[in-house]
């Protein structure tokens, strides 16, 4: 088992711990409430997976929190990004979902804006109305105003039909400007961003 895979086995089983009914009143085909993460389940698999300590995690996540509710899955991975006016962003990660098995996600995008730089980053997307797995695997749009220099902590949204992603990102790197643009994410690693 490769550090990774160790670090991210950690996470999810320190998430693992209890389970609360979504406020979506969502129903699976056996008729059971989607279960969804805690606020403190997020921030202390987010501040170990991003390395931050929990009250920077914990400033963020209790306004993604207030805007979004509790999460019903999340992806812990790495990505890596570089910009002059026309970027490209790759990255894998894990998709966790309570009483579901563990799947390996992909995911390319493009970008256009005002933005130069690049950045390598841990990232920690919280998964809004991801009922199925399969779910996670389309493009979602998305507007992202960064500033990175050195180390930092960043939230974007990305929707998709009723499907809402909010990755942080917490990285190094030399990066400024804002962008609109789009990831797509998929089952296998793909070269072409588009």
């Amino acid at each position: 088992m490769d550090r990774r895979t160790l670090i991210l086995s950690g996470v999810a089983a320190s998430l693992g711990g209890c389970a609360t009914t979504g406020s979506s009143g969502y129903q699976d085909a056996g008729g059971e409430p989607s279960r969804t993460y805690s606020s403190e389940e997020i921030v202390n698999g987010a501040s170990d997976f991003l390395g931050v300590t929990a009250e920077a995690a914990g400033a963020a996540i209790e306004k993604i929190f207030k805007e979004n509710g509790q999460p019903t899955a999340y992806i812990a991975g790495e990505e890596a990004s570089g910009a002059i006016t026309v970027g490209a962003r790759y990255g894998r990660g894990l998709l966790y979902m309570k009483d579901r098995q563990t799947t390996e996600v992909f995911w390319q995008g493009v970008n256009i804006g005002f933005d130069m730089g690049g950045n390598a980053s841990r990232v920690f997307t919280l998964c809004y109305n991801l009922h199925y797995p399969d779910m996670i695997f389309r493009r979602f749009p998305g507007v992202e105003g960064s500033a990175y220099v050195v180390a930092g902590v960043g939230v974007n949204y990305q929707r998709a039909d009723d499907i809402t992603l909010a990755p942080m990102r917490a990285g190094v790197g030399l990066r400024l400007g804002a962008n609109v643009g789009y990831l797509g994410y998929s089952r296998e690693r793909k070269i072409n961003p588009f």
